[in-house]
């Protein structure tokens, strides 16, 4: 298989989570899925005051009302799985406190025999930062900024010290340390956001919007890239929120990832001719447990193994 495929793991409220999110963890692994992962959403405002993704009238799922924490998520993965990539996306950095954050990152590939990828974003919730962020909205990027900072810091040599707004670290031994340096992944969907991905991240992590629209994204990370002299590799983690349905949809208004496993696979195709790299499905969508999300998961694995992609 030229592309690497992952999963996301059941971390909404039809689950139960203590058995699902292990289980489908160890079937991703025995099924072929080279990566598990796991995304952040801390609250569900009621009444709500801000659509989906910051989109005024578009209603957020009923299945945010409870969606387990991620890093505890991925200890259970952990726990039960020897090969799989653990990758978060994404933790939204600055809901959490830099120094905690980057140590609990450590740990968890330290324990899992480095593993894990982190992927961090700055979020769009305005309610879930009111709850607990470290710093206003307004100031996402500079948390951003300063956890990158500390997690270098923390993740390399001792001893440690770190100056910043929000964190002072005096020399120190901090550990334990991550087995290799663990790779950061960023999204980015404006110019300021690129830079930071060409100079600090070893990834970029969008979500599959279309193959021409994704194909222009990664021309201007590339482009950005050169402008700033970037010679390594920037990877690519693409998320593929899929509504899979059991027969084809046959509709004008067809999205991309929604419909039967041959469309699925055909827009995974189109995808992946313009921008290689690990494309990971959440087919959380629909699935009423962990039974059926371990069906759909063998299901979409063969339909795309067999398609030779």
């Amino acid at each position: 298989m030229a592309i690497r495929l992952g999963l996301s793991l059941p971390q909404m409220k039809q689950f139960d989570i203590g058995r699902d999110i292990p289980a489908v963890a160890r079937a991703a692994e025995d099924i072929g899925y080279e990566s598990v992962w796991v995304f952040e959403r801390v609250l569900f405002p009621t009444p709500m005051r801000q659509g989906l993704a910051g989109i005024e009238g578009l209603p957020w799922p009923d299945a945010y009302r409870s969606v387990a924490e991620p890093l505890v998520s991925l200890t259970l993965a952990a726990a039960v799985t020897e090969r799989v990539q653990l990758g978060t996306s994404v933790l939204v950095a600055p809901l959490h406190v830099p120094f905690e954050l980057a140590r609990a990152l450590a740990t968890l590939d330290r324990a899992s025999g480095g593993r894990v990828v982190a992927g961090l974003g700055t979020g769009w919730a305005h309610d879930e930062y009111a709850a607990q962020g470290v710093a206003p909205f307004s100031r996402r990027g500079q948390v951003l900024d300063e956890l990158l900072d500390v997690c270098a810091a923390v993740w390399g040599p001792d001893p440690v010290a770190y100056e910043g707004e929000l964190t002072q670290i005096v020399p120190s031994e901090v550990g334990p340390k991550p087995v290799r340096p663990i790779p950061v992944h960023l999204p980015a969907f404006s110019p300021r956001a690129t830079r930071r991905l060409v100079r600090r991240a070893d990834g970029w992590m969008p979500i599959a919007m279309g193959a021409p629209q994704l194909a222009a994204a990664w021309q201007g990370v590339r482009d950005m890239a050169a402008e700033h002299g970037r010679e390594r590799p920037v990877d690519v983690t693409v998320r593929i929120n899929a509504r899979l349905l059991d027969k084809p949809y046959e509709g004008d208004d067809r999205e991309p990832f929604q419909g039967s496993l041959d469309q699925l696979v055909e827009d995974l195709a189109a995808h992946a001719q313009v921008v290689p790299g690990t494309y990971f499905f959440d087919l959380q969508n629909g699935a009423r447990d962990g039974e059926e999300l371990k069906d759909r998961a063998a299901a979409v694995y063969e339909a795309v193994a067999a398609s030779g992609l």
